[in-house]
Formats: structure tokens, sequence, C-alpha cells
């Protein structure tokens, strides 16, 4: 790569870090006035749990290169931010949830049905290798979905999604 393009592409990681970094500062700044519309029943955080696993899967498959995933869903990493929004709205009912969220959601409905329409446009074929690819993918979902779950989102978000299941599954263990 040239040097201009990398300039670009550290540019755009960049400003891309400096985005994430003011829309997690506004997310936590609208949390502390909060706006309930709508309130979740218990069951919800559970289900949210269970689909943020698939969330984490889709987008470990998306960097494993050559996965049945990817064939068949195309852009792991659009549809695994489409299942990890969804699961948060299920969850979450404040204006701030909602905002940031359905944002999350409505971008990824839209980048994935443009991605889709323009692979068919142009005939993208993805090839298909061995079943230890997607093996390799699951387990890379679901053990970055088990540290974040149960050690970073409380570290970093300020809520543990399972509560304190961890520990009061210590003893049993």
């Amino acid at each position: 790569m040239q040097g201009s393009g990398r300039r670009w592409k550290g540019g755009y990681a960049l400003l891309s870090l400096i985005g994430l970094a003011l829309i997690v500062w506004g997310y936590g700044l609208a949390r502390q006035a909060t706006v309930v519309l709508y309130t979740t029943p218990t069951w919800t955080r559970h289900l949210a749990a269970l689909l943020t696993l698939g969330a984490f899967v889709l987008v470990a498959a998306a960097y494993v290169p050559q996965t049945r995933i990817k064939a068949r869903v195309r852009h792991p990493m659009v549809a695994g931010v489409t299942v990890w929004a969804f699961a948060h709205l299920l969850a979450n009912g404040t204006l701030a949830d909602v905002i940031l969220f359905g944002s999350f959601l409505a971008w990824a409905i839209l980048n994935y049905s443009a991605a889709v329409r323009r692979d068919r446009e142009k005939n993208v074929g993805y090839v298909i290798g061995p079943m230890s690819r997607d093996v390799t993918a699951v387990a890379i979902g679901a053990v970055t979905w088990v540290v974040f779950t149960f050690w970073l989102h409380g570290w970093l978000i300020g809520v543990q999604p399972l509560g304190n299941l961890l520990q009061a599954l210590a003893p049993a263990l």
C-alpha cells in the first residue's frame, strides 16, 4: 500500500475511534437523565445474552477466512451488529438505549441490504474451507462473549448483563 493510502486509512481509523469515544461519552451522559420508554421483563435480558453470543460468533466469523458462516450469511460482521443492536433493544427500554441501539440497528439493516445487493450485482461468491474454520470462529466468538459478558461489560459499561451469575455459580464449580 502506498504512503497516501496508509495515511488515509490511519486518519479514517483515528476519526472512527474519536467518533466511537464520542458515542460512548454521549451515551454515558444520556444515561444520567433516564427517560423510560418501556419496561422489559427479566427474561429479555437472558434472551439478549443468548442473542449476543450469536452476535459474537458472527463477528468472529467475519475475520476467520473461508467459513461456512460467512458463505451463508455473506456479511457476518454487519449481521452481528444487527443481532447485537436488536438484543440490546429487547433488554433496555430507555430513550438513550433506543436512540443508540436503534441507530445501530437501522444502520446495520441498511448496510447489510446494500452489501448483499452489491454482491449479487457483482456475482460475488465465497470460498468454503474446512469445518475447522467454523469451529474456530465459534470458539473465538464464544470465548470472547464469555470474557466480555462476565468481566468486561461490567467494567467498561457499568452493567453486568447476567448480574452476579458467575459469582453464584462459583461455589458449584
